[in-house]
């Protein structure tokens, strides 16, 4: 890993203002009903704070995860590292350019591989990928060697004059790298890349994603998988509401993880009421409340399980969920954000 980084960002802030309310109207049939769940927050939030001063640093040629529940603020990283989003403030640089000033000079850089899928599906699979290289000024003869070369590096040589409609989910996503790798990209990004593939394509995908990071290619991917996580990521940042929790190696950010299993009781109403008359159960580790979960941490859950149960039903309080997590990278995700990844 070269000690300039590919990627620096420096106190990077975005906010999205939200539509402003339409203007009551009179009418003659009444007030106008009540608003809905889930539409824009009431008067006076006039904008949604995505990222808080989001500092990070990402050597040439690491393979960089970013993990974080949705709405965390992971794609509209990932949006302004490729340009597609402006910052409101703070900075980022890719390969040493302003992702602002030389938007240019760092498209020119990076290869970028949405979360679902986008091929022309009018063009034929070589053709799509000599259609990208167009964009980038590669002459066709140029483009065409390059992108049969890059199908038969990942097992789609065969399918080169076939429609795209005709691949499976697997080898669409396949030529979604492929596509990225065109213009030989210094960075490549990658939005849960292996999404809604089965368990083969996504090792199959494993495997093309580790030879691209061997071959010295900085690598940046989100992912809802703690395993692919784990697996794939050099260093792994843990963020929430725009802000970082957390960034180490894997084996080092398992290691801060809360001692025991966790135990998360999935209650009908508040669990602050439940957590309190459990702290002096023997057994736990830790125990909080986090809205209607318990969320306690024991070496040996099926000995504090049964104390939890008595006390949320003492407490008038109905368990809808119980669920168990081994001390991992997933329980040190939940006890930072209280909640999980998926």
């Amino acid at each position: 890993m070269s000690a300039t980084p590919a990627i620096e960002t420096r106190g990077l802030r975005k906010v999205y203002p939200l539509p402003k309310p339409a203007k009551a109207v009179s009418s003659p049939f009444g007030p106008p009903p009540a608003r809905p769940e889930g539409t824009p927050p009431p008067a006076g939030a006039r904008e949604v704070l995505a990222l808080d001063g989001l500092d990070l640093e990402i050597g040439t040629g690491e393979f960089f995860g970013l993990l974080g529940p949705n709405g965390a603020g992971k794609t509209t990283t990932i949006g302004i590292l490729t340009t597609r989003v402006l910052p409101s403030g703070g900075s980022a640089k890719v390969s040493g350019h302003d992702v602002v000033k030389e938007s240019v000079a760092v498209k020119q850089r990076i290869g970028v591989v949405p979360q679902r899928a986008n091929p022309d599906m009018s063009l034929s699979v070589r053709e799509n990928l000599v259609f990208h290289a167009s964009y980038f000024g590669i002459p066709r003869g140029v483009a065409t060697a390059h992108a049969q070369m890059l199908l038969e590096r990942f097992g789609m040589g065969e399918k080169a004059n076939g429609k795209v409609n005709e691949l499976s989910g697997g080898q669409q996503q396949r030529l979604m790298i492929a596509r990225a790798l065109m213009h030989e990209p210094e960075v490549l990004f990658l939005d849960e890349p292996t999404v809604g593939l089965d368990p083969q394509a996504r090792l199959a995908l494993w495997e093309i994603l580790r030879e691209m990071h061997a071959q010295g290619r900085t690598i940046v991917f989100t992912t809802h998988y703690m395993d692919e996580a784990d697996r794939l990521g050099d260093r792994l940042a843990i963020v929430d509401k725009g802000k970082l929790l957390a960034i180490d190696t894997p084996a080092r950010l398992k290691e801060q993880a809360p001692g025991g299993t966790l135990v998360q009781l999935t209650l009908d109403g508040p669990a602050a009421p439940v957590v309190e008359s459990a702290r002096t159960l023997p057994g736990l580790v830790k125990i909080e409340a986090r809205d209607g979960v318990v969320m306690a941490y024991a070496e040996r859950p099926g000995e504090v399980i049964p104390g939890l149960l008595k006390l949320s039903e003492q407490s008038g309080r109905t368990v809808r969920d119980i669920h168990l997590v081994p001390p991992s990278l997933e329980t040190l995700f939940v006890a930072m954000t209280g909640r999980g990844l998926q």
